[in-house]
């Protein structure tokens, strides 16, 4: 059997969500390679827009209700070569918890401050860029 390549595998769909001056991430319980705390996200399902399976992951793996605001950008990730898609998302309802244990250990709502612990190998730059445009520097 051999590996698909990253065009023929499903794209994923990540969710930024800032919300009281935080963003969401959520730490899986199986880490993807270096990737341990990431935003949450999942595969694009046939049909779906990035944008709808941003919002849909958002849900199914934390219990938030979210809209899609804009796409922010696409790359095929350096760390798992997987086309990528990121979401700016607003919380329109719910609380965040671990919706789905069997994916998720656990979930934070991060200060800016505290991304590059989480996050060493730095972000997506336009990720970056709206992160650094809603979040508050302290």
């Amino acid at each position: 059997m051999t590996d698909k390549t990253a065009a023929e595998r499903p794209g994923i769909a990540a969710a930024i969500i800032v919300h009281d001056g935080c963003v969401l991430m959520v730490r899986r319980r199986v880490a993807e390679g270096q990737l341990s705390w990431q935003f949450p996200a999942g595969e694009i399902e046939p049909g779906e827009s990035p944008q709808e399976a941003a919002v849909r992951e958002t849900r199914e793996e934390t219990g938030l209700e979210v809209v899609a605001l804009r796409l922010l950008g696409e790359r095929v990730h350096p760390k798992t070569q997987r086309l990528m898609s990121y979401t700016a998302c607003e919380v329109v309802g719910g609380a965040a918890y671990v919706a789905d244990a069997e994916e998720l250990a656990e979930l934070t709502w991060c200060a800016r401050a505290d991304i590059p612990a989480r996050v060493p190998y730095g972000l997506f730059p336009p990720v970056q860029a709206y992160l650094d445009a809603t979040l508050p520097t302290d």
